[in-house]
């Protein structure tokens, strides 16, 4: 993955166009992309600054995390509720698309596995029966 390109290049970029030039020309002289130069001074105007953002990270399991005391009285009432089942009530409850898998992550977090017992397993196939005795 690219780095963000440094602090230093966007302020000789954002001097450059306060001093007269279009973001265009600055862009060509700097050698990055018109659009790149148009969202720093964009940024810098509306901002004050023209530092980078941090890249990468979860930036959306915080929405999960809101609904964590529900999730999990729901699978404390219920406890062989289906990943799906649980963001259907979701969804009805609070709108929005929520996905089986972000609920998924959401009680992986919360150290709530699942595992299948004896019980749940599916019957051996006929050979594996046959094998075993």
């Amino acid at each position: 993955m690219a780095t963000s390109l440094s602090t230093d290049l966007r302020q000789r970029l954002i001097s450059a166009v306060e001093s007269g030039q279009s973001c265009r020309a600055a862009a060509k002289r700097f050698g990055v992309a018109a659009s790149t130069a148009i969202k720093w001074v964009s940024r810098w105007r509306s901002e004050g600054h023209a530092v980078s953002r941090p890249r990468g990270g979860d930036r959306h399991s915080h929405r999960m995390e809101a609904l964590a005391e529900e999730i999990l009285g729901l699978v404390e009432q219920t406890p062989d509720i289906t990943l799906a089942e649980i963001a259907a009530h979701l969804e009805a409850v609070h709108g929005g698309k929520i996905a089986p898998s972000s609920v998924w992550r959401l009680l992986d977090r919360h150290d709530m596995t699942f595992k299948k017992t004896d019980a749940r397993q599916r019957a051996a196939t006929a050979r594996r029966s046959a094998a075993a005795t």
